[in-house]
């Protein structure tokens, strides 16, 4: 084996060694969930189209309210994989659709994720029940609600 042929496949596995490294080190997007686009959201009209018709327009979410009949949550994510460092999550959309005891859309809100804070996006909503009563009224409607049995353990 002469000098010149070790030189070359020093070089060559120097080479393919570099390679493999960079490779290891891009970025690997994946997007998890889904969330419907405001075309999708754009045929959803507040007070006249029934759960029904959002099931069949849109799809059916992957979550929805506790509550029997709650609202329909659609989640969706991008996370950035970067080597052996643990995933980030850089983006996420959060549409809320609300509906009301007769099972028409009430409320439709666009949410995304920024900085670590929740920010609403868009936000398409009907009239609320709860007009005029601000904060400390409401602290102050509680008082007799609150048994002193159950701050003990």
């Amino acid at each position: 084996m002469s000098i010149g042929s070790v030189t070359r496949r020093g070089a060559l596995a120097l080479a393919l060694g570099g390679a493999a490294l960079a490779a290891g080190c891009s970025a690997v997007y994946r997007n998890h969930g889904y969330v419907p686009t405001e075309t999708d959201l754009a045929t959803i009209v507040v007070g006249s189209t029934t759960r029904q018709q959002v099931g069949e327009s849109i799809g059916r979410p992957s979550a929805s309210g506790l509550l029997a009949g709650g609202d329909w949550y659609y989640v969706g994510s991008r996370w950035k994989y970067l080597g052996a460092r643990p995933p980030q999550e850089i983006d996420r959309q959060v549409v809320v659709i609300s509906f009301t005891t007769a099972d028409m859309v009430a409320n439709v809100e666009r949410f995304g994720l920024e900085r670590g804070q929740v920010v609403v996006l868009s936000r398409r909503v009907t009239d609320s029940n709860i007009k005029g009563i601000g904060f400390i009224r409401q602290m102050m409607g509680n008082i007799g609600n609150i048994l002193p049995g159950q701050f003990v353990n």
